[in-house]
């Protein structure tokens, strides 16, 4: 399962080297997240709605080409299945111009409940979410 989220580099986001700030990428695959959760049905609120967080508890980026100001790129996400109670992402960003890779990156999320207790299995709504697209 995959979404994509295209983006133009804002002035906001760059260092005055004119290459995006390294803190933009958080944001980058923050957009993509919602992207994925919007046409999977995975979405915070989605999550909030059935009772429980889901915060980030690991994010990592590798940097290949620099991104600059005024260009076009293009997240593309992809879902990887776990049997852990996580949700877990693998991120490309890149070029639309030339479709070359700038960066690459994973995400990690936990479950919490609305206690702020870390959820050790799926919750029933994830599971119910795996089996409607067959995970």
């Amino acid at each position: 399962m995959e979404a994509s989220k295209e983006i133009e580099v804002r002035f906001s986001e760059v260092d005055s080297m004119n290459i995006v700030w390294h803190g933009a990428y958080a944001l980058y695959f923050e957009d993509a997240r919602g992207a994925f959760g919007a046409k999977y049905g995975l979405g915070y609120l989605d999550i909030f709605g059935a009772g429980y967080y889901a915060p980030l508890v690991d994010l990592t980026f590798s940097y290949k080409q620099p991104l600059v100001y005024g260009k076009k790129a293009r997240v593309d996400i992809v879902y990887k299945n776990t049997d852990a109670a996580k949700i877990i992402f693998e991120y490309e960003i890149r070029s639309l111009e030339d479709n070359s890779l700038i960066a690459t990156g994973r995400s990690v999320q936990v479950f919490l409940d609305k206690q702020y207790q870390l959820v050790w299995t799926n919750p029933p709504f994830y599971e119910e979410w795996k089996n409607r697209h067959e995970i």
